[in-house]
């Protein structure tokens, strides 16, 4: 078992045998958890050198490439599943890339930090930015270029053209069907072109 539950609840969502490109895939963890357990092939996309690294020492192929530059190394419906878990926030051109996804997979798994979870709506109120487990940086220090919430995913999806498949949330370790919006601090989305 993973030592992170969220990925696998994401694996979860991947089906067995999957041709997977994971967008911003980190040490390779989840793309290695699903070669093993699911049989899935597939590429990460990765920029740091020491994730990269991790990557080759896990037997994860990856390329090393700045999201903001795009996906025009990869044909049309290239993979089954194109996965962004963690990345949204971090990317300039965040509709770009959604769509690049769209392109080049048959369905595509994003996660980010949900803005919208109760405790940073505290937060808020209190007069604060929120600094939270999945929110972990100061708002002058921070990697992330925007933040987000679950319904703000809903609409930027029917706005280019995509279909949500699927929606939830992550606490912690577990799935949030159940008001998202407001209980996990995760939002996810599995989709597809409309």
């Amino acid at each position: 078992m993973s030592e992170r539950k969220d990925l696998e609840l994401i694996a979860e969502l991947v089906p067995a045998g999957s041709r997977v490109l994971d967008l911003g895939c980190g040490n390779g963890e989840l793309l290695a958890l699903l070669r093993d357990r699911k049989g899935c092939s597939g590429y990460g996309i990765e920029i740091d050198d020491a994730n990269v690294l991790a990557c080759a020492q896990r037997g994860v192929n990856v390329i090393q490439l700045n999201l903001e530059e795009g996906l025009s190394i990869f044909q049309d419906q290239s993979f089954d599943v194109v996965l962004q878990l963690d990345t949204l926030q971090h990317l300039r051109h965040t509709e770009a890339m959604l769509r690049e996804t769209a392109r080049v997979g048959r369905t595509g798994i994003v996660s980010f930090p949900n803005f919208a979870h109760w405790p940073n709506r505290l937060q808020i109120v209190m007069g604060r930015m929120p600094v939270t487990r999945v929110l972990p940086y100061e708002w002058y220090d921070t990697p992330n270029i925007r933040v987000g919430t679950y319904a703000d995913f809903e609409v930027l999806a029917r706005k280019n053209g995509l279909q949500v498949l699927d929606s939830f949330g992550i606490e912690g370790s577990r799935v949030v069907r159940r008001r998202p919006n407001l209980m996990a601090s995760v939002a996810g989305f599995k989709f597809g072109r409309g």
